[in-house]
Order: structure tokens, then sequence, then C-alpha cells
């Protein structure tokens, strides 16, 4: 976990999510240079502006540090299984979440 990776993603996810250095910077709350030197792996970083930069960039912290999102795995190993079920199968495993998403609502 190099600082220069983690500064690339971030540079990344800020382009793909057509944010300039500035605006980004003003929604994370630090200033443009201070991101400038993550983006280009100059300096590192607090938690507390991980956890803002995560979000306003709409990913995981994981994912800022490491590549890869580890909240998401459970949700991989579900669909694995879904697609081995024939359609059948899917449809009343779907009536099921969706009973249980209701009960879950009433609360």
């Amino acid at each position: 976990m190099s600082d220069r990776y983690v500064g690339e993603r971030i540079r990344e996810l800020r382009e793909i999510q057509s944010y300039t250095r500035e605006a980004l910077a003003e929604k994370v709350d630090i200033s443009s240079k201070f991101l400038y030197e993550i983006e280009t792996g100059r300096k590192g970083f607090s938690a507390d502006v991980l956890c803002r930069l995560s979000r306003a960039l709409s990913v995981s912290c994981d994912y800022i540090m490491l590549g890869k999102d580890f909240s998401r795995q459970g949700s991989e190993q579900i669909t694995c299984v879904l697609e081995a079920l024939g359609h059948q199968q899917v449809s009343r495993i779907q009536n099921v979440l969706l009973l249980l998403s209701d009960i879950c609502q009433s609360f």
C-alpha cells in the first residue's frame, strides 16, 4: 500500500466523477494543494480525511487504501450461488427476501 498508488486511485476516482481538484478539495474540506500532494503520493493523510474522501467519492475506505472493496465480498459470494440456481429457485429466494425486507421495515 504505497502513497503513490493510493493517490492515483483518488485522482482516478475524482476524474471519473468529473470533479476538479478544487471542487473535491472543497467538498472534503482540505486545500487543493494538499489534495494535489495526496494524489501525487507526496503526503499521507489522516483517517478523518480518508473518511471524508470516501464519502465524497462514494467508495469505501478499503477501496481507496487497498484498491478492493472488502465490504462487497459477501455479495459476490451470494451472486455466485444465485447464478448456479435455476430460474424458479431464484424467484422463490426473491420472494423470501421481499418478505424479510417487509418484516425488517415494520420494526
